[in-house]
């Protein structure tokens, strides 16, 4: 005698035994684009907002990924840097996850950094300029300027900018936040620096000519006319590799580590689970 019978067989199939769908556990990191540097001895840009967390897929259901670019530099000194472009992954099922676009550094003529994700520093040319806000949760405010000849770096998502202590010394950005979501720790949205003797700094670190790209770091700001621009952001899904679909767009990045698939955006894209 057959265990199960013709009949029993298709009441299996009509309440979905078979073939049956089974939600998996997602890790993700969401980074925003960095702020643009202030020109002119602008503040540096402030790195754009970090989330992180877990969702639950469905098989089937496709997630949308948005990768924002780096803010701009000013090119004058009468405007800020830039804003980065928010970051953002959402999908029918959770709860859209927004990363705020980095705040550009304060320029000469036009002081105070913007708000952001982090927020952009200040700058001390021709004024005294304070720095724009972070994003609760995303990240913290950029450094302000003290006196004159001096300019705050950006805020990071660890920590805000320094402020400028005056006599042309440099404002170092806010550190970043390192994460294991790739396999290896890697430290993203650092808070992008000032000097303003032209060598510009970035990233929580001095001795950076940019924002570096798809960390979400901040640009520098110089004494020169245009400063540096922020860094493009990130996106990046960690799946049980079992469970790996395969199916993408907008050419993202494949790796494994260990029993996980890394799905890497750099650009805009989707994921079908």
């Amino acid at each position: 005698m057959p265990l199960l019978s013709r009949r029993a067989t298709s009441s299996a199939r009509g309440y979905g035994l078979c073939g049956l769908i089974v939600p998996y556990i997602t890790d993700y990191l969401v980074v925003a684009g960095g702020g643009g540097g202030g020109g002119n001895g602008g503040g540096g840009g402030g790195a754009g907002g970090l989330l992180s967390g877990t969702y639950t897929f469905v098989q089937g259901t496709t997630y949308t990924i948005t990768v924002g670019t780096g803010g701009a530099t000013s090119t004058s000194g009468s405007v800020k840097g830039s804003n980065g472009s928010n970051s953002e992954l959402s999908g029918s099922g959770i709860t859209t996850v927004t990363s705020i676009g980095g705040g550009g550094g304060g320029s000469s003529n036009n002081n105070n950094g913007n708000s952001g994700g982090s927020g952009g520093g200040g700058s001390g040319n021709n004024g005294v300029g304070s720095g724009g806000a972070g994003t609760s949760g995303q990240g913290f405010a950029g450094g302000s300027a003290v006196s004159t000849d001096n300019s705050g770096g950006g805020g990071g998502a660890g920590g805000v900018g320094q402020n400028g202590a005056g006599g042309y010394t440099l404002g170092l950005g806010g550190v970043g936040v390192a994460s294991s979501i790739t396999g290896s720790s890697i430290t993203y949205a650092g808070g992008g620096s000032n000097t303003y003797n032209g060598s510009a700094a970035a990233g929580g670190s001095a001795g950076s000519t940019s924002g570096a790209a798809n960390t979400g770091a901040g640009g520098g700001g110089t004494i020169s006319t245009g400063g540096l621009s922020g860094g493009s952001g990130v996106v990046i899904l960690s799946v049980p590799t079992a469970r790996y679909s395969g199916t993408t767009t907008g050419s993202p990045t494949v790796t494994t580590s260990g029993t996980k698939t890394i799905i890497k955006f750099t650009s805009s894209g989707t994921y079908t689970a």
